[in-house]
């Protein structure tokens, strides 16, 4: 452990801000926060052994915790082993995707103010891990089910109601799906990559409103209370109130709620207490929607009394002032800017308008339509709906080293409207150069930045046509060519075939398997054999797993009892010499399963050797100090050799090849596990497959077994383009006893990137991106077929499809290393 310390932490010690990185805290635990009653909890002691090992290395940026729940565990001040900042992580809606549109009454925190109040009022209040989707098991109801439970409107209730407590360092988990393959978690960015998803355009609005209001960092939270500021006892208030600006977080009391309420404002501001809206009508509040109001906002010199819109962003250039307004469909919003009286409609409909005091006040209804008023001289304020602001997009323009774009420091930046999604701006003499994603034709128009010299714009090294208005506003058109590009069809391919489970031939030769004879084990759960049948007592950690036990029969054996243990959604097959018992295909919450199968007639004096074979879905998780869930075993727990003794069987054990001293350095110790095809390396690139077999993985094998398969095909894709591919299993996943079971390993260029267990699922679509695939050039794939039912099995279809279209200014991308196949001489 202590040279893991002292390996990474001396990584992140080079990242540090202070090195001219992008690391400015450091959590050196996670979720240490509950304990069982035998165990002195928190200890002090030990977490400052923690940390001290990472200052030893070099660490220097402040240390911030994260309290699974607000325990205030560690905090400042609290003695040995406190941090610098404390935090802690909150996921209200859980993970009940199968129940996508239920918020239950109750799960809305409402005490997070109070509780760092009393824990932790010095330090900044930290949400370091913030619920931003959801996990989905096996057995699930999908990753869509997950995206519509934390969707926008999720974002739009919780993210804002953190914000009401006033929290400046706020972490989402996650924003980025996979870091595993299948790991889509209903994230804000898709597993594919993709940014479709509309909780990434709301994240982005949310993100921009507070990078350009500082206000926000130093105003006092209240408490929400119902009918406060409002004339509606149906909406919760919360007043953050600064030195001048006041920010208002609005949503409804019974915070689940689907109704259209109507309310009216009444706040406090610098020229007295005003009601919202002045000029007629009144603010909606839709079902499961929250928004900020804000008083006395200052924008680069001027100062809005007040907005019921919401701010998407605002930015002072030097010949004019950008404002950008929003609100949801339909609604009736105003906004009064203090000390103005003048105003031109620009672009779209009519507004009304008064002047009150010095004051111009605006009243408008949100159109699909956007409207831009010229405010005085120099504000222009663009009004649109929601969705239409998804479309805008802020750049900053790169900072001086060593700073570069990790930080905001650089006040210069551009406001551009682009759709699907903008990356980088910069200037190259007169010159905008801007590179982004199209997924469609699109308009684009520099709003603001653009200095009056700038005479050509640039898109992905393309230049664009454009024209200027008479208010500095740069127009053009960015054109998506959409991509021409052939996929192979996987049917039509030539496909290899070898068996995959060779231990259940009369020949097949054990003997360089391990000898499962240890009478002990290091593991809590005591044995319940004569020898230890757990896998890792012998270095076998991950993947499938492989037990012989051989006896010689006396003829009066009728039954074979045995109680394994895989994890959830593992699944196990028993065979009696070649012929085979029965298999538990599992489901998605068995984590053991004991079942009991007859045996065929035996002769006395014969040799007989059972083969298990069992799918280890990973160790289990340890989520409490004290306990030992981390350790439950994986393989055989027990079993019963009816009219014998335990004794008479002798075992022996394997999983992949090596061990714990596992083969392959580069894909790493998760990729492969004990199928004989993965020990001998037959899933990686140029496996000797010219004498196999010609197979495909649709014509499958007719019994129980394993079966494995390998192709290779060329792809020949269009550069500037990110093209997100997957294979898509198309049987359809039941559990129903009409379908036949079984297991599939997907392996892309030796990479293993999903696991498709069709009578569980839910997954059948598992992208591989660009680097594991090669996009211009030559890929192997190949298929495990594990089929666990009498009737053997098949894919029925497997197809590579593409899940966007995209063009794209991110440039190449580098493949990952894949060492092709060797010979492993040691190998069985």
């Amino acid at each position: 452990m202590l040279s893991y310390v002292r390996s990474i932490g001396l990584i992140i010690a080079r990242a540090q801000i202070t090195n001219g990185g992008p690391v400015i805290l450091f959590q050196p635990e996670n979720e240490y926060s509950q304990a069982t009653s035998d165990v002195s909890f928190p200890d002090g002691a030990y977490f400052q052994a923690v940390e001290d090992q990472f200052r030893a290395v070099g660490i220097v940026v402040p240390f911030i915790s994260n309290d699974a729940a607000p325990h205030g565990y560690l905090a400042p001040g609290t003695g040995n082993g406190s941090v610098d900042i404390y935090g802690h992580d909150a996921y209200p809606l859980l993970f009940d995707c199968a129940n996508p549109y239920t918020w239950p009454d109750g799960a809305l925190p409402l005490d997070f103010r109070r509780l760092h109040l009393q824990q932790s009022p010095l330090t900044p209040y930290s949400l370091v891990e913030f619920q931003g989707g959801s996990f989905d098991p096996w057995g699930g109801s999908s990753f869509a089910k997950c995206t519509i439970l934390l969707n926008e409107q999720f974002e739009r209730v919780f993210y804002k109601n953190d914000f009401s407590f006033g929290v400046t360092i706020f972490n989402i988990y996650m924003v980025r799906s996979g870091g595993y393959t299948s790991y889509d978690y209903g994230a804000v960015i898709a597993e594919d990559r993709t940014i479709t998803r509309e909780k990434y355009s709301e994240a982005k609005l949310q993100a921009n409103f507070l990078k350009v209001s500082p206000a926000y960092l130093t105003a006092n939270p209240s408490i929400a209370s119902n009918g406060t500021f409002v004339d509606n006892a149906a909406i919760a208030t919360t007043q953050l109130k600064g030195n001048l600006t006041n920010f208002y977080v609005v949503r409804h009391a019974a915070y689940n709620s689907y109704d259209s309420t109507r309310y009216r404002l009444t706040v406090p501001t610098s020229t007295g207490n005003v009601t919202i809206p002045q000029l007629g009508s009144t603010l909606t509040l839709n079902g499961r929607d929250s928004k900020i109001h804000v008083t006395d906002y200052e924008i680069g010199g001027f100062v809005l009394l007040y907005s019921s819109a919401e701010i998407f962003t605002w930015k002072r250039f030097h010949e004019k002032t950008i404002l950008i307004l929003y609100g949801g469909a339909n609604e009736t919003h105003e906004t009064a800017f203090k000390g103005c009286s003048t105003f031109t409609i620009i672009e779209g409909a009519l507004v009304r308008s008064s002047v009150q005091r010095d004051t111009l006040v605006i009243n408008w209804e949100v159109k699909e339509t956007r409207s831009v008023l010229k405010i005085g001289s120099n504000i222009f304020v663009y009004l649109l709906d929601r969705r239409t602001c998804y479309d805008y997009w802020v750049l900053d323009l790169p900072a001086p080293s060593p700073y570069e774009n990790y930080t905001t420091s650089n006040p210069s930046s551009v406001i551009v409207r682009a759709g699907y999604l903008l990356r980088t701006a910069s200037f190259e003499g007169d010159s905008l150069i801007l590179t982004g994603d199209l997924n469609r034709t699109t308009a684009i128009e520099i709003i603001g930045g653009a200095p009056a010299g700038c005479s050509s714009l640039y898109f992905n090294s393309r230049k664009v046509v454009t024209a200027s208005s008479p208010y500095g506003v740069i127009t053009g058109t960015i054109v998506f060519d959409r991509p021409v590009f052939d996929l192979p069809n996987l049917a039509d391919l030539e496909w290899k075939y070898i068996n995959s489970l060779p231990e259940i031939e009369l020949d097949y030769d054990d003997s360089p398997w391990l000898n499962a004879d240890l009478e002990m084990t290091e593991n809590p759960r005591r044995l319940s054999t004569p020898t230890s049948l757990y896998a890792s007592d012998y270095g076998f950690n991950t993947g499938n797993l492989l037990f012989r036990g051989w006896f010689v029969s006396t003829g009066i054996e009728s039954d074979f009892g045995i109680r394994t243990q895989g994890g959830a959604g593992y699944g196990v097959s028993v065979f009696l010499n070649s012929t085979f018992l029965g298999s538990w295909v599992g489901n998605g919450t068995g984590f053991e399963y004991n079942q009991t199968v007859a045996l065929p007639p035996l002769h006395v004096g014969q040799p007989a050797v059972f083969t298990i074979l069992l799918d280890n879905m990973g160790l289990d998780e340890n989520g409490k100090v004290g306990t030992d869930q981390m350790k439950n075993p994986r393989g055989i727990l027990n079993y019963t050799l009816f009219g014998r003794d335990q004794s008479n069987i002798s075992w022996k054990i394997t999983g992949n090849l090596g061990g714990e001293n596992y083969h392959d350095r580069v894909r790493g110790p998760l990729n492969e596990g004990g199928l004989y095809a993965e020990r001998q390396g037959y899933h990686l690139p140029s496996p000797p497959s010219g004498d196999w077999e010609s197979v495909k993985p649709t014509d499958g094998i007719p019994t129980a077994g394993v079966a494995f398969y390998t192709t290779n095909f060329n792809l020949s894709l269009p550069l500037g383009y990110d093209i997100p591919l997957a294979f898509v299993f198309t049987n359809s996943t039941s559990n129903s006893s009409g379908v036949p079971s079984f297991r599939s390993q997907l392996y892309v260029n030796g990479y293993q990137f999903g696991k498709y267990v069709n009578t569980i699922g839910p997954q059948t679509l598992f992208p591989v991106p660009e680097g594991i695939l090669n996009y211009h050039g030559m890929n192997y794939v190949a298929l495990s077929l594990w089929a666990l039912d009498v009737r053997g099995a098949k894919i029925e279809d497997l197809q590579l499809v593409p899940t966007a279209l995209i063009q794209s200014g991110y440039g190449t991308v580098e493949l990952s290393p894949m060492p092709a196949y060797t010979e492993r001489v040691r190998a069985y």
